[in-house]
């Protein structure tokens, strides 16, 4: 049951509800951005009891609710560019990681600032949004690289939405670049891998025990870079035969691993056991935690560009084809494929949050029946008449 107290037109309607258990609550009802709104206000007091709302208050209440729900204009003053250095403050301040943030920062200077940064963030239409995207076809831009910087565009307008700074996100009227995703990965053969390995000097002053070493690790237990960088030697569980992989250090940054628990810990393999025993015997950092690979004279992480550049100058001078410093990590996930380890094994060890990921190595798992079934079916001879 519901009735109607009658009001001036423009400010809503107030209306009592009777349930089935005799409960009476005070509804309220207006126009608000073209569509109807009803909202519940409290329950009705009833005569002789002080709980719930008097008709007055019932009033009081309706208009503040109609003022406080009323669509407010957008805030011209506010551009692109500075509605995008807000969300990030705001993304840092609920703990968004920083290499995410940069990551975010990077692609709004490069690809959307020069071409946006301006517009005031209400006037901004579709037709220009698909002219960035068209304008970084144009330039050679990958189809991934075109989706990530729509997809932070349309993160920067549904946060002006939020803060009434704009009405329209003008992202949903702009088709999404298509991405394939490539099956294809890079790897190092066992032969490649050795000659690799050969042309890295352990004497080499002064990066060469722990550049060798390093990149055996890497091969051999599928660490990402930067949890490479950040292994320390409390880490290493020689009793157990394990790395524990529980930070990492990306662009500057310390963080947690990628993987779904946020520490995981890698089969140490008696190889890898081996020789990072001679790096520690060799190196002046020590202490539990001391960083494994530490740059040898001040213990800092070693330099990400340079270590790169070391890489990619002992790939060459063993005749290897250049592969990337992080197929190092297919390395290992191709070999463990290879050797027969389930996907789920393999995930945690790589530390993959979605086994789609950890799928590209299955082409690479052993069947014992695959190959028979092929032999058998083309050793049979055909009936007779069949072409």
């Amino acid at each position: 049951m519901m009735r109607d107290a009658r009001r001036s037109y423009g400010t809503g309607s107030l209306h009592v509800r009777t349930d089935a258990g005799g409960r009476q609550t005070w509804y309220g009802k207006w126009w608000a951005d073209g569509r109807r709104v009803q909202r519940r206000l409290g329950p009705k007091r009833l005569q002789g009891s002080r709980d719930g709302l008097t008709r007055a208050q019932a009033e009081a209440e309706l208009r503040r609710r109609i003022e406080r729900e009323q669509p407010r204009p957008p805030r011209p003053d506010v551009t692109v560019t500075v509605a995008a250095e807000r969300m990030l403050r705001h993304l840092e301040a609920v703990g968004r990681k920083p290499t995410t943030l940069g990551t975010y920062r990077s692609i709004f200077r490069t690809h959307l600032e020069p071409q946006l940064g301006s517009v005031p963030l209400d006037r901004a239409t579709p037709e220009q949004v698909e002219t960035l995207m068209t304008g970084m076809q144009r330039d050679g831009k990958a189809a991934k690289t075109r989706a990530n910087a729509l997809t932070l565009l349309f993160q920067i307008f549904a946060f002006g939405q939020r803060k009434a700074w704009c009405h329209d996100n003008p992202c949903t009227r702009v088709d999404r670049p298509q991405v394939e995703e490539s099956a294809d990965i890079r790897f190092l053969d066992q032969d490649e891998l050795e000659a690799l390995l050969r042309m890295v000097d352990p004497q080499a002053k002064p990066f060469g025990h722990t550049d060798r070493a390093l990149l055996l690790t890497a091969a051999m237990t599928g660490l990402r870079q930067g949890e490479l960088l950040a292994l320390r030697w409390r880490d290493v569980d020689w009793k157990a035969g394990k790395v524990r992989v529980r930070q990492n250090h990306v662009r500057g940054h310390w963080g947690t691993p990628k993987s779904r628990r946020g520490s995981r810990s890698v089969p140490l393999a008696d190889r890898v056991a081996g020789e990072l025993d001679r790096h520690f015997k060799q190196s002046r950092y020590q202490a539990d935690d001391d960083l494994v690979f530490a740059h040898p004279h001040s213990g800092d992480v070693l330099d990400h560009s340079a270590l790169v550049r070391r890489y990619k100058k002992v790939l060459k001078a063993a005749g290897v084809r250049e592969v990337r410093f992080n197929d190092l990590r297919h390395t290992f996930g191709t070999r463990m494929a290879a050797a027969g380890v389930p996907m789920r094994t393999l995930q945690e060890w790589m530390g993959h949050r979605d086994i789609k990921t950890t799928l590209i190595y299955a082409d690479y798992t052993p069947s014992e029946h695959e190959s028979a079934m092929v032999e058998a079916a083309f050793s049979q001879k055909l009936p007779s008449g069949t072409r």
